[in-house]
């Protein structure tokens, strides 16, 4: 399950069971959302995730299809089993397509964890100023210190999660289908969750 920063891959993937898919929640093993941003209060060491892993792959249906969401072969300090990623390279795609306002709007909500920190969110910040300006830092660092989450998540898509999403994507197969949402409010899920789903077991017929 793929798509830009902020199309609710997460929440979707695990609405998917509900609707009869077999799903793999790599984050919720790893206790990390993916990016800077995504701590979520400590990681289970390697192992410990590993064998997490190992269960959760245990109860799949191997004659089923499986969804995950895309990652890149560590997820903050938890690497895949180098296995499981060559797979997951290989295997077919349904990505996620939505309007970045709609983004914006989401990962405001989404990481309310986060940004009711301001201490935390303007640290996280920081870490980017090796690949910006000192200037776009500011302009981020301020735009969090007023609380304007929504303008913060637009303008680090625009400048820094976009751009190298495409360059990345670039160098991949298309998707074989793509699922595009003009919003991403939790009423909207469900039924992103059911073309998800639908598109999946098209790619795989019983």
């Amino acid at each position: 399950l793929d798509g830009t920063t902020g199309t609710a891959k997460t929440e979707i993937l695990n609405l998917l069971p509900g609707l009869g898919m077999q799903v793999i929640d790599l984050e919720g093993l790893a206790r990390h959302r993916g990016s800077l941003f995504g701590g979520m209060g400590g990681q289970p060491s390697q192992k410990a995730f590993e064998t997490a892993l190992a269960l959760a792959l245990a109860r799949l249906d191997p004659a089923r299809p499986v969804v995950v969401e895309a990652e890149s072969s560590k997820i903050g300090d938890c690497r895949l089993p180098p296995e499981l990623w060559k797979a997951m390279v290989a295997a077919p795609r349904v990505a996620i397509a939505a309007p970045r306002a709609a983004r914006a709007v989401y990962l405001a909500r989404a990481y309310r964890d986060l940004t009711a920190d301001a201490a935390r969110l303007q640290a996280t910040v920081s870490l980017l100023q090796a690949a910006h300006p000192h200037e776009v830092i500011e302009a981020w660092q301020a735009l969090a210190a007023a609380g304007d989450h929504a303008a913060l998540a637009d303008s680090l898509m625009e400048q820094h999660y976009d751009p190298r999403y495409g360059k990345h994507r670039a160098r991949m197969a298309a998707p074989l289908a793509e699922i595009t949402a003009e919003n991403l409010a939790p009423a909207d899920l469900t039924g992103l969750a059911a073309r998800v789903a639908a598109a999946v077991q098209k790619l795989n017929p019983a």
